[in-house]
């Protein structure tokens, strides 16, 4: 049991009620509504499973970068508080249960399944050769809402299943942007470590830039989704309360003063997701 918490603890599983909005977005679009309690309880059972395959993922490959950086020193696969075999023993378990989320959701998600593992395990190596891991990061979690929307539907490939893509975008847009954010505390590490942040290579105020400009987009496009699926005035308030809530994000951190970085990362970023949640909920209610 101690090794089982130690690494929840690595992998801060508590954090997974934050993804779990992204899934929930693509579920009820789908169904227009309420899946039934098997959709819910197996899109749920994939989306913590996926999110703690990635997660030890990147607390393994990442171990000796985050050793040399004193914001992440005291992870606990650095200081010892886990060993690397119980990481690994945890991964492999997450990836088995995500496989078998997938075989219980329907073919369409299994035949899939490789391609999101691909991008579940793969994105963490993306800093060390491309400025878009950001943006790669995004798109991994951007496939929550696709696979729940293919655990519904069946399908991926119609004109009727654009609203999948476009939460895609999204939740690309969205978490790039706020992990533009978030690797500014990381800018001299990364320098020293040759890694490709965008801050690293081409400053803060830059990186804040492009993190302003990937959220405006993404409002954009969440106000073509909901004229395109036609949601209700509730989905349209929750759009405004995302836009003050981004407002908000952004006024937290400057370039020259990164000491609210992770208020604006977890704190605002979380009641985002419930907006968006509540707001695609109401929105298909009323």
């Amino acid at each position: 049991m101690k090794s089982v918490r130690a690494f929840l603890e690595l992998i801060k599983f508590e954090h997974t009620v934050f993804a779990l909005p992204f899934a929930y977005l693509g579920m009820l679009l789908a169904a227009n509504g309420w899946p039934g309690w098997w959709k819910f309880i197996w899109i749920t059972f994939a989306m913590a499973a996926a999110r703690t395959l990635a997660m030890g993922i990147n607390r393994i490959v990442d171990r000796e970068l985050d050793a040399h950086n004193p914001r992440t020193a005291r992870r606990p696969l650095v200081t010892g508080e886990i060993s690397l075999r119980t990481a690994w023993s945890g991964t492999f378990i997450s990836a088995g249960a995500l496989g078998a989320a997938a075989w219980q959701l329907g073919p369409l998600p299994l035949i899939l399944l490789p391609l999101a593992m691909f991008f579940l395990i793969g994105y963490s190596f993306t800093k060390r050769f491309t400025e878009f891991s950001h943006f790669i990061l995004g798109f991994t979690d951007g496939l929550a809402p696709v696979g729940a929307w293919v655990a519904v539907r069946g399908s991926l490939f119609t004109l009727s299943d654009l609203p999948a893509w476009l939460l895609l975008t999204v939740v690309t847009l969205w978490i790039g942007g706020f992990d533009l954010i978030y690797a500014c505390q990381d800018v001299d590490h990364d320098r020293n470590e040759n890694l490709h942040a965008i801050p690293a290579r081409r400053g803060i105020a830059f990186a804040l830039r492009l993190s302003s400009l990937s959220h405006v987009v993404m409002v954009i496009i969440l106000c073509i989704l909901g004229g395109l699926v036609g949601l209700g005035r509730l989905y349209w308030l929750a759009i405004g309360l995302v836009v003050v809530l981004l407002f908000w994000e952004h006024r937290l951190v400057k370039p020259n003063d990164l000491t609210r970085v992770n208020e604006a990362f977890f704190d605002i970023n979380s009641l985002i997701g419930l907006a968006l949640f509540a707001g695609v909920l109401g929105g298909l209610a009323f």
